[in-house]
Order: structure tokens, then C-alpha cells, then sequence
């Protein structure tokens, strides 16, 4: 599994956590730095933050990928919707969480979300709520 990680830099534990909740060690991690320019349009510029992994239109389709988003939720959902059209399902993402009461504050893997699950039971409601 290739885990991409748009975030603050994982730490030895997170990474163990990750590798406990996915049940197997990561092939590879890459660290992607997201500085963005706020005065510009996000969308041309979360286009050129994933064309910078250099991965092929095969790799983005065939690929075991889990991304660490980046904290800013509009680059965020921009970049989750360029992810959903390269690889064609939306990928899973790690939540972190604060750990309560630490002081400097340090974070912690929470949980493992499976994004194409959540929007797979999302269209269940729909079709049931439409009454079909």
C-alpha cells in the first residue's frame, strides 16, 4: 500500500497504528509538502500537487492508495475530488485525533475511513429516501 501523506509528518507511532489498522506493513510512504498560494484558485493548484507524485493513470487506478489529507478542508475536499477522478472511487484517508490533555499538543491516528464505503451506503439512503 502506497499511503500519501498531504499532513504534518508521521510519526513512528502513527505509522504503527496505520499498519495495525490496515493489517499489513506500507510499501511506501510519501511525504508531500502543501503550501499553498491563497489569493489563487485551488483547483489548478491541487491539479499540480498530484501530478508532482509522478504516478501514471495505471497506478492511480491499480495502486493500494490511503492518504493522510492535508488540514486545510478546502484543499481537502478539492483534492479528494481530483483523487476520485484519477483513481475512479474515492480513497480511504487516516483521521488523526488530538490526544486529550497533551502538552505540546501531539495527535494520534484515530481511525481508517473508507470514503468509497461511506459514499456506497450514502446512495443507498438516496435510492430508499426516493422511495425506489
Amino acid at each position: 500500500m502506497l499511503v500519501i501523506n498531504f499532513s504534518h509528518p508521521l510519526t513512528p507511532a502513527h505509522l504503527a497504528r496505520i499498519r495495525e489498522l490496515i493489517g499489513r506493513e506500507p510499501e511506501r510512504i510519501s511525504n508531500v509538502k502543501v503550501q499553498f498560494d491563497v489569493a489563487q484558485p485551488f483547483a489548478g493548484q491541487v491539479r499540480d500537487l498530484v501530478d508532482s507524485l509522478g504516478l501514471s493513470p495505471e497506478d492511480w487506478q491499480t495502486l493500494p492508495i490511503l492518504v493522510n489529507p492535508p488540514a486545510l478542508n478546502t484543499i481537502a475536499v478539492t483534492l479528494l475530488a481530483e483523487l476520485h477522478g484519477r483513481m475512479g472511487y474515492f480513497p480511504p484517508v487516516v483521521r488523526v485525533r488530538p490526544i486529550a490533555g497533551s502538552v505540546p499538543p501531539q495527535f494520534e491516528v484515530a481511525e481508517i475511513i473508507n470514503l468509497q464505503e461511506v459514499r456506497d451506503e450514502a446512495r443507498t439512503r438516496r435510492a430508499k429516501d426516493a422511495g425506489l
